[in-house]
């Protein structure tokens, strides 16, 4: 409760009621920093509806595994996946406590499909790859979505993420898809500096990344069209007046 959390961040930008004091405090400095902070943070949200309808329709992706979850905003990915294929199956991960008890509590699955939250850190994909759970409401034989959706962020290059996610592509079949969103300050390089110095100066890991050094997450998977483009230029509902205003790169890539 006296440590900021970026799902509890998030939940804050995104007008929940889910969060701490010191979660508002960074929240707000981090506004401070980034007026539009919380346009942001609902064109990721937008994406993530975006990129499951397109997993699921044009795709034909039936089971997710979405790590970095962050507390439930409806609707949630299984909600909106599940209103296209009902018996589509997801895996929630996240490592916060309170993303857990409103997950168990809020993240109800179709009766033909499945919805299912493990406790995990991405930062060990061993540990999500191999859960009982996880195994028993996927079929890693069968294509899967994997979304990172503003994540990899809290991972420092010295922890090498691309290892990371290298290790988590390597265990999806032939077929899936993977999709990211990743703050980046190519857009703004003043505004997104001092939102990073603003995080880590209360003890959060929060790193902004490049287009070249975030399209290596995604391998050799083939980018699906348009490419690794700012999040609200990635196939919208209605054109954005100016892309570049959500400081985002955001992407899907197919697993050949």
């Amino acid at each position: 409760m006296n440590v900021p959390h970026s799902a509890r961040i998030y939940d804050y930008w995104l007008g929940g009621k889910d969060n701490f004091a010191v979660d508002r405090a960074v929240g707000e400095a981090m506004i401070q920093a980034i007026p539009g902070m919380r346009y942001m943070a609902g064109e990721n949200r937008k994406f993530v509806h975006r990129a499951a309808r397109a997993l699921v329709e044009k795709e034909g992706i039936r089971q997710f595994l979405d790590i970095g979850t962050g507390i439930p905003t409806r609707p949630n990915l299984h909600e909106v996946a599940q209103q296209i294929a009902p018996e589509t199956r997801v895996v929630y991960v996240d490592n916060d406590p309170i993303v857990l008890v409103h997950a168990r509590a809020l993240m109800l699955s179709s009766a033909e499909g499945r919805s299912e939250y493990i406790s995990a850190d991405i930062r060990d994909p061993r540990s999500i790859l191999t859960d009982e759970v996880l195994r028993e409401t996927l079929d890693l034989t069968q294509p899967v979505g994997l979304t990172l959706i503003a994540i990899l962020m809290l991972l420092a290059d010295e922890d090498d993420p691309w290892a990371t996610v290298a290790a988590l592509r390597d265990a999806m079949p032939s077929g899936s898809c993977l999709a990211i969103t990743h703050p980046t300050a190519d857009f703004n390089p003043d505004e997104v500096g001092q939102a990073v110095a603003a995080a880590t100066g209360a003890g959060m890991t929060l790193v902004a990344r490049t287009q070249e050094a975030v399209a290596r997450f995604f391998g050799d998977w083939e980018l699906l069209e348009p490419g690794l483009v700012p999040v609200s230029a990635w196939r919208p509902d209605t054109p954005a007046a100016d892309p570049k205003a959500a400081y985002y790169w955001a992407g899907v890539a197919r697993k050949p």
